[in-house]
């Protein structure tokens, strides 16, 4: 018999996305929930916002925003015996017909938009594809621009900030674990292929520093520090140009900076949720310490912590983004004050030029405040797409593979671009074709590369892209573009 002063929430299900792991986020479609009933995502006695049909709070992103608070409904009493009739629920599609349909094969990741629908936030996608295209165009070209135009590393931490800060609703030791198995195993294949061709290229490490250098080989098996690399490999007119390792390996800074902002997250999340602008705030304040000169922080903890004072603002500016904090403040706030603080970032950068000009990868405190305000203002007026819009539609397909092969993509993409090159350099040697077409080919050197780059990266995608999917314990997939197996659909249609 039900109480009369007992009542209910009359969302029997506040969380619409029990299949919540995060995504360069390495895992974009995580396996689904085998048990939906047990939500661990609840809206912690929160309405979503009725301003935007389904969203979690005032920022309509993410599970644990504000809004309003949860109304109660007055059951009335029921007779002795009595049964209460249960509402019925809505029937669900089978998969099969979901994939006859056109849906995606795998779970999605839940939709930080809070649509009450599974699926991805598709803007959110979106920007991380964009960023790994100017990442290519930046190593290819050399643009100290591009820097500017679109800070590539300070979205993309901003955008696994506000994905890892929706899975620590989960416990935060089993959410560390499966970000490192689905970050480190694609780096380990890299490792494999990169290290055997330093070594084989006469890289004799041991006579310079010693036994101690394989000790520094760890970091290519667990990346808390920069793994080590020769600054020149081979020889003059060899195959490959003699910086290929610097090049190739360099870039592995990322991934070191990105673990550490994994391990580090529950602890910054605690913080950000009792101090949230202090919080956001401090790394910003540590790169006018470090980042100046005025304090120098060596080895490895050095480099971590030069890491976080540049890109930390963005990781947590995620979490803002996630709680919703961001929508509590007014808009046009907001935009002035993060265009002031971009402001800044130009103006300190005018005046500690480098010899590669305006690239803020050189100027840490124009990077930290560039990245935070462009950030900012991209995290401010994030929509809500479900699917992407109008012209977008178009390169769906494409944004899907980038994010499923994110961490495929930057970690192979330097090496095939230096590859592409000299795809390029070896046409001048075919006869007649060389001597015919010498001036156009140096002419166009670079815009042949960028046209060989993404053959090459689909060919990186097929042969190593599948570990992704090992790692995250997905059945490995060549090319998981989000489109349904044509089989499929013709064996539902029967």
């Amino acid at each position: 018999m039900t109480h009369p002063n007992d009542s209910v929430n009359p969302n029997p299900n506040p969380n619409p996305y029990p299949n919540s792991n995060a995504n360069l986020d390495p895992n974009p479609y995580p396996n689904p929930n085998p048990n939906p009933d047990l939500d661990p995502y609840p809206y912690r006695g929160r309405n979503p916002d009725p301003g935007r049909a389904g969203s979690g709070g005032p920022g309509g992103h993410g599970p644990h925003g504000g809004g309003q608070d949860v109304p109660t409904t007055r059951l009335a009493v029921l007779p002795p015996g009595a049964r209460r009739l249960r509402k019925p629920q809505a029937p669900q599609t089978p998969r099969a017909t979901q994939v006859a349909q056109g849906a995606p094969e795998e779970a999605p990741e839940p939709s930080a938009t809070g649509t009450g629908k599974p699926g991805r936030d598709r803007y959110l996608d979106l920007l991380r594809a964009v960023a790994l295209v100017r990442v290519v165009f930046f190593h290819l070209f050399g643009w100290a621009w591009l820097t500017v135009v679109f800070p590539s590393m300070g979205v993309m931490f901003a955008l696994a900030g506000s994905l890892m800060a929706r899975s620590l609703s989960r416990p935060a030791g089993s959410v560390i674990r499966g970000r490192l198995r689905r970050l480190l195993p694609p780096m380990w294949l890299f490792s494999l292929v990169v290290l055997p061709m330093m070594f084989a290229l006469s890289w004799k490490p041991v006579r310079e520093e010693g036994l101690w250098w394989f000790a520094k080989l760890a970091f290519y098996v667990f990346p808390v520090g920069s793994p080590p690399y020769p600054e020149e490999s081979g020889s003059p007119g060899g195959l490959l140009e003699l910086s290929w390792a610097d090049q190739g390996v360099g870039p592995l800074w990322y991934i070191r900076a990105y673990l550490w902002f994994v391990i580090a997250s529950p602890l910054l999340l605690r913080a950000f949720r009792r101090l949230p602008w202090a919080t956001l705030l401090a790394p910003v304040a540590l790169t006018a310490v470090i980042g100046t000169g005025l304090v120098d922080v060596p080895g490895v903890f050095g480099e971590a912590l030069t890491d976080f004072a540049v890109f930390g603002a963005c990781w947590i500016l995620g979490f803002a983004h996630n709680d919703g904090l961001l929508k509590e403040v007014p808009r046009y706030l907001a935009v002035s004050t993060a265009a002031i603080v971009m402001g800044f970032g130009l103006w300190w950068a005018s005046g500690h030029l480098t010899e590669e000009g305006w690239n803020l990868d050189e100027i840490p405190l124009a990077q930290a405040t560039w990245s935070l305000g462009f950030c900012a203002i991209l995290l401010v007026y994030a929509p809500s797409w479900r699917t992407l819009p109008g012209k977008f539609a178009g390169w769906d397909s494409l944004v899907t593979l980038a994010n499923n092969r994110a961490v495929t993509i930057y970690l192979w993409h330097n090496l095939l671009l230096m590859a592409a090159g000299r795809i390029v350099e070896m046409s001048w040697d075919i006869p007649w074709f060389g001597d015919t077409f010498d001036t156009y080919i140096e002419k166009s050197y670079d815009a042949l590369i960028l046209i060989l780059i993404w053959p090459l990266l689909g060919l990186a995608i097929l042969a190593f892209g599948w570990v992704e999917d090992v790692a995250a314990k997905r059945r490995p997939r060549l090319w998981p573009n989000g489109s349904g197996k044509p089989a499929g659909r013709r064996r539902t249609a029967g």
